[in-house]
């Protein structure tokens, strides 16, 4: 938890991800010096770690060293994984959650054992039947968050609403906006379309006090900025996510290659620049951080694998808000929680 000078203390896997520990220690080391209320303790390879510090101008007081000897990698399975490799900088900055040493673990590792580690050592708030991970995505009109986006492949209805409900206390808090629209993703927007899971949830989220219900959403109309929050199982919206992704990274470089095509296209390409920048900054996806695992006793925020400096840096700084913020309380004070731990 935070300590007695009102620090917020934040675990970071300094081993996890492609570009550890370099872009990770940076990262760390950039959201220290940024934001005077963060205490953050690197959790890998100490060796590594301080030959990352080495010259970094930063507040020491503020930031300690964990020492692990073992790293989760990417392609290993995920449950065996977290149960066998017990000094991984993942299960130590985890553990540091469960034991209140910190409020929040940021990772680039692996996805899967860090949805794993997140259940079974950070643990679910009671009541809550599975955490969801919610990555903030830019639209049109503004963010908008997607939940799930990897971590329920196989959802019911019951778990759709308490998706939605957590996601609008997320934006509502987090993102400041007031009475955010909640959609839910479907094939269509009539109420009747949709497979079993759709249908079912629909009318649990129209008679669903405490959230704006704004009915049914396709996914062409996500970009546009149609809603705020975004329902769905995980499967959907991993689609979703890459999709997005990957349509992004072809325009920006079919843009570019048109810009350099020829002489004029190079000097059209001087005069919209400024216009350019300003827009494709708004869709950058970069400055939201990483994705939170809603719905555990401590806040997990996954980054991508391949993340940098900058992305680690907004995935640490996005932790402090959270736990300012009070969401787990609000999560606990605002959804009626039955604890049904045993049928989850």
């Amino acid at each position: 938890m935070s300590d007695s000078n009102g620090l917020v203390r934040v675990a970071v896997d300094a081993m996890g991800g492609d570009n550890a520990p370099r872009e990770t220690v940076k990262g760390a080391v950039d959201a220290l010096k940024a934001n005077s209320e963060l205490f953050i303790v690197l959790v890998g390879d100490e060796g590594a770690v301080k030959k990352e510090l080495e010259g970094a101008d930063y507040p020491k007081e503020r930031l300690e060293i964990r020492h692990t000897t073992e790293i989760i990698e990417m392609a290993e399975p995920p449950v065996a994984a977290i149960r066998t490799k017990k000094d991984s900088s993942m299960v130590v900055g985890m553990k540091m959650v469960h034991d209140k040493e910190c409020d929040a673990f940021v990772t680039c590792g692996s996805t899967g054992a860090t949805l794993v580690g997140g259940q079974l050592i950070v643990g679910r708030i009671k009541g809550i039947e599975r955490p969801p991970l919610a990555p903030v995505m830019p639209t049109a009109k503004g963010p908008v968050l997607l939940i799930d986006c990897g971590a329920n492949v196989d959802a019911r209805s019951s778990q759709l609403v308490q998706f939605a409900q957590m996601g609008s206390i997320y934006m509502e808090k987090i993102m400041g906006i007031s009475n955010p629209r909640v959609a839910l993703l479907n094939i269509g927007t009539e109420e009747e379309k949709g497979n079993a899971l759709t249908k079912e949830t629909y009318p649990l989220l129209k008679e669903l006090e405490g959230i704006n219900f704004v009915g049914n959403i396709e996914a062409r109309e996500v970009p546009a900025g149609a809603a705020d929050v975004v329902v769905c199982d995980a499967f959907a919206g991993n689609v979703i996510l890459k999709m997005y992704e990957g349509v992004a990274k072809v325009l920006l470089s079919e843009i570019k290659g048109a810009l350099m095509s020829s002489l004029r296209a190079e000097i059209g390409a001087l005069l919209i620049k400024p216009a350019l920048k300003t827009t494709l900054k708004k869709f950058d996806a970069k400055t939201y951080g990483g994705a939170p695992l809603l719905g555990l006793g401590g806040l997990v925020v996954k980054s991508h694998g391949s993340a940098v400096a900058i992305e680690v840096q907004h995935a640490i700084e996005q932790c402090i808000d959270y736990k300012k913020k009070k969401i787990n309380e609000e999560f606990i004070g605002r959804m009626h929680l039955v604890d049904r731990t045993k049928k989850a």
